[in-house]
């Protein structure tokens, strides 16, 4: 399966750097999560009872947990595009926190 990835995501040399990849990872959970509070209404409307399991308590449980799945594998797969510029602004904060505890101006 190919995945599409939006311009401006991390090549594997900048993901070797530990940092830059928990930053990188940060901002693709931060676009999960926005993916799940806009699929959560999507399936909290449909009815489920007359589905293949029936619906019921026992579905409801897990729903969120699907939900949030679904999210995360599509902001791993390109999603909307979010994590790159959330990304690219952790790593402006980033650059700007270490220089002003350097001394310098960014």
């Amino acid at each position: 399966m190919n995945t599409i990835q939006p311009a401006g995501t991390p090549d594997a040399a900048a993901l070797a750097d530990p940092q830059t990849a928990k930053i990188w990872k940060a901002a693709q959970d931060f676009e999960a999560m926005a993916l799940g509070a806009l699929l959560a209404p999507m399936f909290e409307t449909v009815d489920f009872s007359k589905g293949k399991f029936g619906g019921g308590d026992g579905e409801k449980a897990w729903q969120p947990m699907l939900t949030q799945e679904l999210a995360k594998h599509m902001a791993g797969h390109g999603g909307l595009g979010l994590a790159v510029p959330v990304y690219r602004q952790m790593l402006h904060m980033q650059e700007a926190a270490q220089a002003a505890h350097d001394g310098s101006t960014p």
